[in-house]
């Protein structure tokens, strides 16, 4: 008896210890995956944004760098350039975040301009901006695959967008067609400065309207543009602040979500789940689908991920990324709705590793036949443990052991 459980415990070892895989000291894919890009990308932002505020503190901006020449007399330009990208870049960092395919095509756009400041400044502290950019692009191009998304607009919205563009190009024309019967508008630029500022009802007065056509023009242009755009503004701020109001109940949003890769799904809430989050460390990304209102706030306040929805839903396994998870487990209390979730798991990813737990051993087979890698029946696996206990044996918390036993 000695002899076998000396084995037993020589073999133990082994598997613990004796890895034949090489180990890595740095996890290179998980350093350059979709959320190291956003990082950088919002890095650059930053660095933009301070470059544009070094040369507005600046009386002048010198033009002194090998492009200088294709940007004679921009100066001026140059002072706002790295402010205005600043902000166009932090447009495009949250696209990015949402996986949106538009916002990646926008950065791969935006990034060589941004990097075109130090090259017709040649100034040492625009450098920084130069080596950000850098090393940005290759990062966003490595990770394209990752930003797939289309941007998802209703009807409604594309109508009111779309609406208020129309108005900003009527009134910009307009204004311009009438610019003989107007004080100071004397081009297209001028045109677009007197709508924007018309339209959001600043009105400085250093453009006014010297006729009753182009009064009625103004007017006009101030009943559609304020409408346009609070219509615009409500159909795409209301979704977002109703996206906010779910994620406090628990509930998270697709941009959130988005962002998940190599994580564990846990599909399902039972008595199994606390004991199964506290085998994982921080460095292992948790995300737990499930209906119970209850326990998805209680986890949300343990800081744990959580998608409020029905964990055998194709499509609800599909948002929580299950085709970038690297692993999935089901244990709930219901073997019934674990079936569910198991098939439609398999269903949503068929490579996708699925460990599965039956609260009836009698259920171990069926769950494994429908697609589960792996079924752990904890009532067996205790009752092993208890007996090898009782009998005065070593006991171990791992499951093969027991089953060894």
């Amino acid at each position: 008896m000695t002899d076998a459980r000396d084995g037993r415990g020589d073999v133990a070892l082994e598997e613990l210890f004796d890895r034949s895989e090489r180990v890595r000291l740095v996890d290179w894919s998980g350093l350059s995956g979709a959320k190291t890009t956003v990082l950088l990308l919002s890095t650059v932002a930053v660095v933009s944004f301070l470059t544009g505020l070094s040369h507005l503190t600046q009386p002048t901006v010198s033009l002194g760098g090998p492009l200088a020449g294709l940007a004679p007399g921009a100066s001026g330009v140059v002072r706002l350039y790295g402010v205005l990208w600043a902000f166009v870049l932090a447009a495009l960092t949250v696209g990015l975040q949402r996986r949106l395919r538009v916002a990646f095509y926008g950065v791969l756009v935006a990034l060589p301009l941004v990097a075109l400041v130090p090259l017709v400044t040649a100034s040492a502290t625009d450098l920084p901006l130069l080596v950000a950019s850098a090393v940005a692009v290759p990062h966003v191009v490595r990770n394209r695959r990752q930003f797939d998304e289309a941007v998802s607009l209703s009807a409604f919205q594309t109508a009111a967008v779309a609406a208020f563009v129309g108005v900003q190009v009527y009134g910009t024309v307009g204004a311009y067609v009438l610019r003989g019967e107007f004080v100071r508008i004397d081009t297209l630029t001028d045109a677009f400065y007197y709508i924007i500022v018309t339209g959001t009802t600043v009105g400085y007065g250093d453009m006014t309207p010297t006729s009753s056509l182009a009064k009625l023009f103004t007017l006009s242009v101030i009943v559609l543009g304020t409408g346009s755009f609070t219509v615009a503004t409500g159909s795409l701020v209301v979704p977002a602040i109703e996206s906010r109001i779910s994620s406090a109940f628990g509930q998270m949003s697709a941009s959130e979500l988005s962002l998940f890769e190599d994580h564990v799904l846990v599909l399902g809430h039972g008595d199994l789940t606390a004991p199964l989050l506290d085998t994982f460390d921080e460095s292992t990304d948790v995300v737990v689908v499930t209906e119970d209102t209850a326990a998805a706030s209680s986890l949300r306040d343990a800081g744990v991920n959580v998608l409020t929805a029905d964990p055998t839903d194709g499509d609800v396994i599909g948002d929580a990324r299950v085709e970038t998870a690297s692993g999935v487990v089901v244990a709930t209390d219901d073997d019934a709705r674990d079936v569910l979730a198991v098939l439609a798991a398999r269903k949503a990813n068929p490579d996708v590793r699925i460990v599965a737990a039956a609260t009836d051993s009698k259920h171990v087979e069926t769950l494994a036949d429908v697609g589960a890698d792996d079924v752990v029946s904890p009532t067996d696996v205790g009752a092993r443990l208890l007996g090898r206990s009782v009998r005065g044996d070593p006991v171990s918390l791992f499951s093969g052991d027991a089953e060894a036993q």
